[in-house]
């Protein structure tokens, strides 16, 4: 493979970006349906079923399942862990985050986004953490226009989460989206402004900030896929799907169901 090849974007037609706002949203469904459940005493194994469950009601497919090993649906990631936490019988516990990220495989082409859920009473500093993360989701959405470049998105996301203090993660990035649930181009969460490739029409990708309390430094549990913070402090992740039309990004996925089930 040359190495013009390994860099290889693949812009989307309206059709193929219509595919895939149906693929995202069925995740975004799933989402939504999770939250009708996420409640202390809940086990993040019975939230996986359900997700499964309903992803194949849809005429989809759970877009994580055996990916890479993967051997769950959903991933769902607690307090200090980052992303990438496997699903287990641990009830969830009042006063945590959880990350819950899902994937759809639809018509050939994958929906991936994610929500940080606040359960029960949670300390005053887990939700700015989680305010802030969904603020520098959108700051990093409202870059993806064809006046800019990859860099700038990481750039917006950066300068908010560290105006707060947060650490940014630098080993995990978003990433383009389409056939494959990872294509180019890989979309930090931090960079310069100015840097990268330029955006164009067509281009789909997943934008999704995860921002840690402390360190931006993260390590990987002896499962070989729960990434958790190097200091143990708390972490948030917010993730949408993104097609850029006319200029502009198109936000694909949507947290209305989530916001609907909660009462927000």
């Amino acid at each position: 493979m040359s190495l013009l090849d390994q860099f290889m974007i693949r812009y989307k037609t309206p059709q193929e970006i219509e595919i895939m706002r149906e693929a995202a949203q069925i995740v975004s469904r799933t989402l939504g349906l999770v939250a009708k459940h996420m409640q202390p005493g809940v086990t993040p194994r019975f939230l996986d079923q359900l997700a499964e469950d309903y992803i194949r009601t849809q005429n989809a497919i759970p877009g994580f399942k055996g990916l890479y090993g993967c051997p769950s649906t959903l991933l769902i990631s607690v307090n200090e862990q980052v992303v990438h936490g496997l699903p287990t019988d641990k009830p969830i516990q009042d006063g945590d985050i959880v990350s819950v990220d899902c994937g759809s495989v639809y018509k050939g082409y994958y929906g991936d986004h994610a929500y940080t859920f606040e359960v029960g009473e949670v300390s005053a500093e887990k939700k700015q953490l989680c305010k802030v993360t969904k603020e520098c989701l959108y700051l990093g959405i409202e870059q993806a226009t064809t006046a800019n470049r990859i860099e700038d998105i990481g750039w917006a996301i950066q300068q908010h989460a560290e105006a707060h203090g947060y650490g940014v993660v630098r080993d995990l990035v978003g990433h383009g989206l389409g056939k494959e649930l990872h294509e180019d181009p890989q979309v930090p969460n931090y960079g310069r402004r100015g840097r990268g490739k330029k955006i164009q029409n067509g281009l789909t990708i997943a934008i999704e900030p995860m921002i840690n309390m402390g360190t931006e430094k993260v390590e990987t549990l002896e499962d070989k896929w729960t990434i958790v913070t190097a200091d143990r402090l708390p972490s948030a992740h917010f993730e949408h799907d993104i097609a850029v039309v006319d200029g502009a990004p198109v936000i694909l996925s949507t947290f209305d169901f989530i916001y609907e089930a909660l009462g927000l």
